[in-house]
């Protein structure tokens, strides 16, 4: 795979948007997000913030292309003492040079056209989010992952506070009742996963 230095934003909150302005200053990399988020991005001084929208595809170099779709969530910058309207929560299908395809769904909870993302682009693995309260839950992704037709997902957004109650093991079990073939592959923090 090329040397990618890109980073995609799904969204404004805190655990999403902030660190990116140390990690886009640090490194120079592209820093897509939805417009208004990269307005901000860019009233923060990163001049590397690249707005776009949903349906929007994005070159990031070596063959490698980013679609931005849909996601259900808020999208409020907490910025000082004030929050900062942020445009919507977004995922992305980022197209390898090799053809394969991801999905990262961001942080959201499942919704009916994931099915039309699996029409038009034919995902190979999702990353979905699991840790329930503030996105969807286990049982929630199992049909994300019916939906997807995907053959591996990675489970995101959970364990890392007390809140997030969803595991991996809850989504192997929950793909396992509803009958879908889907292979987890749950990293630990900071580990590559070869998909």
């Amino acid at each position: 795979m090329a040397d990618l230095h890109a980073v995609l934003i799904s969204h404004g909150h805190f655990d999403h948007i902030h660190d990116a302005l140390d990690i886009g200053r640090a490194t120079g990399a592209r820093t897509v997000a939805i417009h208004e988020s990269a307005l901000w991005l860019q009233s923060k001084g990163l001049e590397n913030a690249f707005g776009m929208n949903k349906g929007g595809t994005v070159d990031l170099g070596g063959g490698v292309r980013a679609t931005m779709v849909h996601a259900v969530h808020s999208c409020g910058i907490s910025d000082g003492d004030r929050i900062v309207y942020g445009g919507e929560a977004a995922g992305y299908v980022v197209t390898l040079e090799d053809g394969r395809r991801l999905y990262h769904a961001g942080d959201t909870m499942v919704f009916g056209d994931m099915r039309l993302i699996a029409e038009l682009w034919q995902p190979d693995v999702a990353i979905l989010p699991i840790g329930g309260l503030y996105t969807m839950d286990p049982e929630q992704a199992a049909y994300a992952c019916e939906l997807l037709r995907v053959r591996t997902v990675v489970p995101g957004h959970h364990g890392t506070f007390p809140a997030l109650t969803g595991t991996p093991e809850a989504l192997r079990a929950a793909l396992e009742r509803r009958g879908v073939r889907t292979l987890v592959r749950a990293p630990a923090p900071g580990q590559t996963v070869e998909v």
